[in-house]
């Protein structure tokens, strides 16, 4: 079983949407963790610093194995609808 981590940056705003960034994909978490050094001090990045993510994921494995709906206030978009956004 093969392991890889994920860095991710996510803020959330009190108002808009939130930010969610995919940093990149490391062999180890020592290399993860080692991105987030090099990146906690740029701009953005340092207004908020525990924004940072790990998430260690099986390689050759299936993460999401359901469907998906799409929820809006004002359309029902779940069960493959046939609006397009």
């Amino acid at each position: 079983m093969e392991i890889v981590y994920l860095l991710w940056y996510v803020r959330e705003w009190d108002e808009g949407e939130d930010t969610e960034l995919f940093i990149g994909v490391y062999r180890s978490e020592a290399d993860a963790k080692e991105a987030i050094e090099r990146l906690k001090e740029k701009p953005g990045f340092r207004a908020c610093p525990k924004g940072f993510l790990i998430s260690p994921q099986e390689v050759g494995k299936d993460h999401w194995e359901e469907g998906y709906a799409r929820m809006r206030e004002d359309i029902d978009l779940t069960e493959d609808s046939t609006l397009t956004t």
